[in-house]
């Protein structure tokens, strides 16, 4: 068959791309437009979003691709969670959208907590108490009086809110709301005890839309700026993870999957919610899937820990890669405890990891090269650690570890988790998020019809790398260090 084309747009909490896809019936090929980033706004003692800069980014890339003559079949837009913006009665935008990182939300639980008991939260949304859980900043925003809030006639997550300013039309996709700690997974709408407490009325949110729905199309003006003419924008999963799921490559249900990037997402793909004692006592979240599966995972303090770092790095390479490679040149033993809230947003993420090493009584990383192995081998432990856990919940055995994210191009991390968890570790699709986002929108032309047709898909697609695990005896012993350091 002759290629259909298809646009996605993928932002992370970093950076965002626009990429244009080709299906030729059995295959995807991807090819970036455009790359940008995606900085925190630090304003009035606050953190925010610069959501025009990024709408202005989607219209950039839709424009390149209009200009090159290619026809787009559709348009599907995916972000990280939790954030939302506010829309007035005239449907303009009220304000930039808060950062999950401002710390305006510090404390918050608590606050929300007396008029709702954690137990009942969690029993209800089965969502993993975060302080910067939507609950929770829009609880924070409400007591503090902000106005864009008193003011909104519509509160709209991040990709629904990109979605309504080129289409005109309100939803609330399924996958990005279940981050929100508002969502029922029983009911499937948010849930009306949660918003009472809150005090904002459901209709200030948009309709419940599940993932592979037409939301509409472009409006004339976007019509106008691009040169493209009416195509449609899909309801993906407007949650990263959630279409970064769809895309792995699994053949059957015995696996963990970890996306891996600035949060590490490890969990299980589940026919319904987890929510138990258990996974209330440890903390596990159970979010919006495809096809009414949910991911019931653990978020991780992922390649932040890296990031972070190496901003401050002197002497360092300035390519990833290279600056990873140092880890050979490193017998660096010390580990950290990869979910410390030290490590939140710390103003010097390498002083950071240093206090916490000296705490526990280990020596301080001195090299960029001791970084790096100190926080590889501490998230590959952390990643055992929680895939433990999840085993003592779900109903089949884990067998091996599927990995998404541009973290799977880590071949020491991966290793590392291969010996840690004394797994196989089967690494890509890399661009697993936007692979994911397309395949929505390929489900929604009915050019697929499964999640099993989906992920047949994922597979013939991407060339995947397997890791085996090395050393398992001496990596048990790390294991049993790990557990003693960690505060």
């Amino acid at each position: 068959m002759k290629p259909e084309h298809y646009f996605a747009v993928d932002l992370g909490a970093t950076s965002g791309r626009t990429i244009l896809a080709s299906f030729d019936g059995e295959r995807i090929a991807m090819r970036e437009i455009t790359r940008f980033a995606n900085p925190m706004i630090p304003l009035g003692n606050h953190l925010y979003w610069d959501i025009a800069a990024l709408y202005n980014e989607i219209l950039r890339g839709l424009k390149a691709v209009a200009d090159e003559g290619t026809d787009i079949k559709s348009i599907g837009i995916d972000t990280w969670g939790c954030d939302f913006a506010f829309f007035g009665k005239d449907g303009q935008l009220l304000g930039m959208p808060h950062c999950y990182r401002d710390q305006h939300t510090a404390g918050a639980q608590e606050k929300f907590f007396t008029k709702m008991p954690a137990d009942q939260v969690y029993m209800r949304t089965g969502i993993q108490f975060m302080d910067f859980n939507s609950l929770f900043q829009l609880d924070t925003m409400k007591r503090n009086g902000c106005q864009a809030l008193e003011h909104a006639d519509k509160i709209l997550f991040i990709p629904d809110a990109l979605t309504y300013m080129l289409t005109g039309k309100a939803i609330c996709e399924y996958t990005v709301a279940s981050t929100s700690q508002m969502l029922n997974p029983l009911t499937g709408d948010l849930d009306t005890d949660i918003l009472e407490a809150l005090g904002i009325p459901r209709e200030k949110f948009g309709v419940m839309t599940q993932p592979g729905t037409v939301v509409g199309t472009l409006t004339d003006q976007v019509q106008e700026f691009t040169g493209l003419g009416a195509v449609p924008v899909i309801a993906v999963a407007g949650h990263d993870t959630g279409s970064a799921v769809a895309a792995v490559p699994a053949k059957d249900k015995e696996y963990a999957y970890l996306s891996c990037g600035t949060w590490s997402l490890l969990g299980i793909e589940s026919e319904n919610a987890i929510i138990t004692e258990d996974s209330f006592r440890e903390n596990f979240t159970n979010e919006g899937g495809i096809e009414g599966t949910t991911r019931f995972l653990k978020n991780i303090c992922g390649l932040w820990l890296f990031e972070q770092s190496r901003k401050e790095f002197k002497n360092a390479p300035s390519s990833v890669g290279e600056l990873v490679a140092l880890c050979e040149k490193s017998t660096y033993e010390g580990l950290i405890f990869p979910d410390d809230p030290s490590f939140a947003n710390p103003s010097s993420m390498t002083t950071a990891i240093r206090d916490y090493c000296s705490r526990t009584g280990q020596s301080a990383p001195e090299t960029p090269a001791d970084y790096c192995r100190c926080i590889f081998r501490s998230l590959a432990l952390r990643y055992r650690q929680v895939v433990e856990i999840l085993e003592g919940m779900c109903s089949f055995p884990i067998r091996k570890l599927h990995v998404i994210g541009g973290g799977s191009q880590n071949r020491y991390l991966m290793q590392y988790a291969a010996n840690a968890l004394n797994l196989p570790v089967i690494c890509g699709p890399v661009e697993g998020t936007a692979l994911g986002n397309v395949l929505l929108q390929l489900k929604a032309s009915g050019a697929v019809d499964s999640l099993t047709q989906m992920r047949e898909i994922s597979a013939a697609s991407v060339d995947l790398v397997t890791y085996f695990p090395e050393n398992a005896e001496s990596w048990n012993i790390e294991y049993e260090r790990y557990k003693t350091i960690t505060l």
